[in-house]
């Protein structure tokens, strides 16, 4: 074991731990959610380039010496790799503003360091977490900073998977081109246009989005670096600023820029309020494509019918056969839990008093749980359902046969009453609406024969033209 001393007083920390005694006072302050920073690998990994960027920019401008910063970033190097992301045991949620996230960080970085100089763990008279690893910065830089790039990086991750399912709808919309059917608003039967158009239409929803998220994945790119504890730069030394935002951009490969004015960009959240709300907006989007999925899938004997969805497992403990739409199901849940964390972003963003807002853990755990779990749920309905929906064909075809709203075409040609009237006579004789025009002396079957075929009635002017 070995003894760490901070203001407060000394704690024993295991000889193994690569964190100290911030980290261990945290440990015990926020027994909250059982998850810790661990669970964030993209956070940890940001918080090494955001570490790094500083080591250099500090060497540069002679506040530390060149064997410090050289292990410094030796160890920020391992992190980024993905070693010791286990020594981050901090919960998700907690007090402080994320000191305790970016105290870990210095401790772990700190005797990491130590190691690759040949020193042992808390010899921090050599590498100390807040004098070297700290240097020139405060949580109140480096937190957001960090929660800035990871969220970029979860945005990236989350555009691969909307191209992925867009790409599966895509596919769908060509392969189901010619199949004709009866759309549907308000849950009743509407006008004729092909399964194609429908899935055409989801992938177009998709891509919308897609546009949307990289609009917003800009916001990301202004940090608040160099400003320290409320944006005025204190305790760092002149033209730090210009120096470490560009090495943090060149070593992290995210187009980082130093905001105009640090002291708003440290207070101010607005931007995670802005990517919470696409987030939120992507979640309405993709649940009302899988309630639609759901819909035209269900039955399979009583209910629409239009497609039919892959069986994934069994769907019932006490009725055998029967499947259940499992993948759209679980994406729904996944959409819930995005719009319930865009209310707790906006709720936290709100919450910011002054020159901080001491909310922004509870902002980088929404947002990585809304980007991850989105991006998952999307590679889970492409692969799982999308690629393997089959249209009901032989279903759809007597749909169209028997369908009375094909009448709707001829609103220009005969006046809606005495379309409507068609409508009316046919749904309550149940015979076709060729059979019903000609006796009402409307018109006669062979030329409404010749101007209802369904697939002129799915382009606008065919029926004109005809």
């Amino acid at each position: 074991m070995r003894q760490e001393h901070d203001f407060i007083g000394i704690k024993t920390i295991p000889p193994d731990a690569y964190w100290g005694i911030h980290t261990a006072r945290a440990v015990e302050n926020f027994p909250i959610t059982g998850q810790s920073v661990a669970a964030m690998p993209a956070l940890i990994r940001a918080f090494a380039f955001v570490k790094k960027a500083a080591a250099h920019a500090n060497l540069q401008l002679g506040t530390i010496s060149e064997p410090t910063a050289r292990a410094i970033a030796k160890a920020c190097d391992d992190l980024i790799a993905g070693q010791l992301h286990d020594q981050f045991v901090v919960d998700v949620i907690q007090g402080g503003a994320g000191t305790s996230t970016n105290m870990n960080a210095n401790e772990v970085i700190a005797n990491r360091a130590l190691e690759h100089l040949g020193l042992p763990k808390g010899r921090y008279d050599v590498i100390h977490p807040n004098d070297h690893v700290n240097a020139s910065q405060s949580t109140n830089d480096a937190y957001p900073t960090a929660v800035k790039l990871a969220t970029y990086a979860g945005i990236q991750t989350l555009l691969e998977a909307l191209a992925a399912l867009r790409g599966a709808f895509e596919a769908k919309a060509e392969e189901f081109a010619s199949i004709l059917k009866i759309g549907r608003t308000q849950l009743q039967d509407a006008v004729p246009m092909t399964l194609g158009q429908e899935f055409a239409a989801f992938a177009a929803m998709v891509a919308d989005d897609e546009k949307r998220l990289r609009e917003s994945a800009y916001l990301m790119t202004e940090v608040n670096m160099g400003g320290t504890a409320i944006g005025t730069g204190i305790n760092a030394p002149v033209g730090y600023v210009d120096v470490v935002v560009p090495t943090l951009a060149a070593l992290s490969g995210v187009p980082v820029r130093a905001a105009g004015n640090l002291i708003a960009a440290t207070s101010d959240t607005g931007a995670f309020v802005d990517i919470s709300g696409v987030l939120k907006r992507i979640a309405a989007k993709l649940s009302k494509i899988s309630n639609d999925l759901r819909l035209l899938s269900s039955g399979p004997q009583a209910g629409v019918g239009d497609i039919q969805l892959p069986a994934r497992q069994a769907g019932s403990s006490i009725m055998p056969g029967k499947v259940n739409p499992v993948i759209p199901e679980v994406m729904n849940q996944v959409c819930f839990e995005v719009i319930g964390n865009d209310a707790a972003i906006t709720m936290a963003a709100e919450a910011g008093q002054l020159q901080l807002n001491a909310f922004e853990p509870l902002m980088a755990w929404a947002l990585h749980k809304s980007l991850h779990h989105l991006a998952h749920a999307c590679g889970t309905l492409q692969k799982h359902c999308v690629e393997g929906i089959v249209a009901n064909q032989h279903l759809l075809d007597e749909r169209i046969a028997s369908s009375v709203t094909l009448v709707t075409a001829l609103n220009p040609l005969i006046g809606y009453e005495k379309a409507a009237a068609i409508a009316k006579a046919a749904m309550a004789s149940g015979r076709p609406i060729a059979e019903v025009a000609e006796s009402l002396g409307i018109m006669g079957q062979a030329e409404m024969q010749k101007l209802l075929v369904a697939e002129r009635l799915t382009q606008a002017g065919a029926l004109s033209a005809a």
